[in-house]
């Protein structure tokens, strides 16, 4: 069973036994499980071309059995087992207690004559049935049949499930480069198939505003909008000189929360302040330090990096951003909204009149704590409403407010730090689960950035640092990983980065796995064999493990290598 993530316990069972799929199959839903139904009935439909009705059937038709194995010459890619099948019998879809476990956890066993799959709630039943698809094999991930009439089989077994983390997570980065609706619902589903249950959607940069604010219709008429892009890392000479941008509106934001709500995914939105803020100032100059610089001049931004231009510190801000997260919370039910909170040069509010009478009205100590007042106002307007902040470990300088969140990026130290002083933290260090990060060292790879994070690297990162206490150690709600868009301009490339990574640490957010040293990474890499024909048939264009593919790589101007493009960083990263 080369199931990914490893589940906590399974055994196949009954001498090779089976389970055959076939015409007078149903789906038995329990009470709370129809929208899991829903879900199994249509995914599974699409690729076996069965009907696969509502149950429950009579027991003398679950019983029921014949001799139909597999014909030497259906050359089916689904599933297969020696040994008797059933003909029609029942998948049994319930909510019902695991002991001793959570409610993502589930139960299933599979026997000749049907399917029995229990969940601590439809999550889990919803994350039993993501491993009922992959024991169907990999052609249970395609939209159509193959082959009319081929057998699907799945093999007699007992599995005991339940995840490690309760947030497993991945951020994915639409400001740098936009990514159309459909792209998006497409990586909801290939989250839910790694059973990765939240996605942090980083809507607003420098370079680009991504989410329609009606109140504030600027925002996207001209803040999603740049003239020209950085072509590589931001020392390249080059550029793309098209038009970029984009946005959803409120409507294709209700849908894709919709649709992740639909399996079992939390949508957290980010709209990054107090830095990270030019698309915002470009299309509302009074939103900047006007009495440092021209606001008015300002344009979405085309390059990338720590950019200076910064939200004033005024009350006329705060009532801005209130208005556009109004607007936010009616549309996302996450009780996690983020704020970014990080890389937010101080030198405009040290050169600003305005910003430093705010300080000495405010009784505050320097900038860093103007920040935090910023940060802590938005705290406190969340907590009223029912929310809570996450940000940025930046957030953590000048002070914190007791409700808030920490997204630990620049290593560990950040999220070390707020777990011992109580706040809760997603562990996401850039040197272990930056996406963005190259997989390997050679020329071939496209427009190169920072480490090497290998598939075996990601596998062996550890989300808890061995040094917090066991009380600390409880105020880590998982791990996230993240994938920056500066130079992955579009879907392609952005599975080229994700994949096969991201399949490594989903294991490592769910599966109960020893430390980073004595994982069995060869395991792990049998396993993938299987994954990457799930991959294939999900048409994941991921990296292939022998290196790129000819139009996977992206070859530098004369004159330059594939490191110009980027910015490799050479060597281990520091373990901070």
């Amino acid at each position: 069973m080369d199931l990914i993530p490893a589940p906590l316990g399974a055994q196949e069972t009954q001498d090779g036994g089976a389970f055959t799929l076939d015409a007078g199959t149903v789906i038995d839903a329990g009470p709370g499980t129809e929208g899991v139904a829903r879900w199994l009935r249509q995914v599974l439909g699409d690729a076996t071309g069965l009907p696969l009705g509502a149950g429950p059937v009579s027991d003398s038709g679950s019983d029921s059995s014949t001799d139909s194995g597999p014909s030497s010459d259906s050359g089916s890619d689904s599933g297969s087992a020696e040994g008797a099948g059933s003909a029609g019998g029942t998948v049994r879809l319930r909510i019902a207690p695991v002991p001793g476990a959570g409610p993502e956890a589930y139960t299933l066993s599979v026997g000749s004559d049907g399917v029995r799959l229990d969940g601590g709630s439809a999550a889990g039943v919803f994350w039993g049935a993501q491993t009922l698809r992959q024991l169907l094999g990999p052609g249970a991930f395609r939209r159509a049949p193959l082959r009319a009439g081929a057998p699907w089989r799945i093999p007699a077994c007992a599995i005991e499930d339940s995840p490690r983390f309760a947030w497993r997570g991945m951020m994915l980065d639409v400001a740098r480069h936009f990514m159309p609706k459909d792209g998006v619902l497409r990586y909801l589903d290939l989250l839910a198939a790694h059973k990765l249950n939240v996605f942090h959607f980083h809507l607003t940069d420098d370079q680009g505003w991504r989410i329609e604010i009606k109140r504030y219709p600027r925002l996207t008429e001209v803040g999603a909008w740049r003239s020209r892009t950085k072509w590589g890392h931001r020392a390249s000479p080059l550029w793309d000189e098209k038009p970029h941008g984009g946005y959803y509106t409120q409507d294709d934001i209700r849908e894709i929360v919709a649709y992740a709500a639909e399996r079992h995914i939390t949508v957290v939105p980010e709209i990054d302040v107090p830095g990270h803020s030019q698309a915002a100032i470009a299309a509302y100059p009074e939103l900047g330090n006007t009495d440092v610089i021209d606001t008015a001049a300002l344009t979405v931004w085309d390059t990338w990096g720590v950019n200076p231009n910064v939200l004033a510190p005024a009350e006329s801000s705060l009532r801005f951003y209130e208005g556009v997260l109004e607007e936010v919370l009616a549309l996302f039910p996450s009780t996690f909204i983020h704020l970014g909170g990080d890389e937010c040069p101080k030198e405009q509010w040290k050169e600003s009149a305005a910003a430093q009478a705010k300080i000495e009205e405010l009784g505050l100590g320097d900038e860093d704590e103007l920040q935090s007042w910023f940060i802590l106002h938005f705290d406190r307007w969340l907590a009223d409403r029912g929310r809570r902040l996450i940000g940025w470990d930046e957030i953590l300088e000048g002070g914190l407010a007791p409700g808030a969140a920490v997204s630990s990026w620049r290593g560990y130290a950040g999220g070390i730090a707020a777990a011992e002083a109580g706040h809760d933290v997603v562990m996401c260090p850039e040197q272990q689960v930056y996406l963005n990060f190259r997989e390997d060292g050679g020329e071939d790879e496209p427009m190169p950035i920072g480490y090497v994070r290998t598939l075996e690297d990601v596998y062996r990162f550890e989300p808890v640092p061995p040094q917090l206490s066991p009380e600390a150690a409880a105020h880590v709600l998982g791990t996230q990983a993240n994938v920056w868009t500066e130079v992955t301009e579009n879907q392609s490339r952005v599975d080229y980065q994700v994949f096969p990574r991201l399949a490594a640490f989903a294991e490592v957010a769910w599966s109960e796995l020893p430390e980073p040293a004595a994982r069995d990474f060869a395991d792990f890499g049998r396993r993938m064999a299987a994954h990457y024909a799930r991959l294939d048939a999900l048409g994941v264009q991921y990296r292939p493990p022998g290196g790129p593919l000819p139009s996977q790589r992206r070859p530098a101007p004369a004159g330059m290598t594939s490191a110009a493009l980027g910015r490799p960083i050479e060597g281990a990263p520091p373990n901070v």
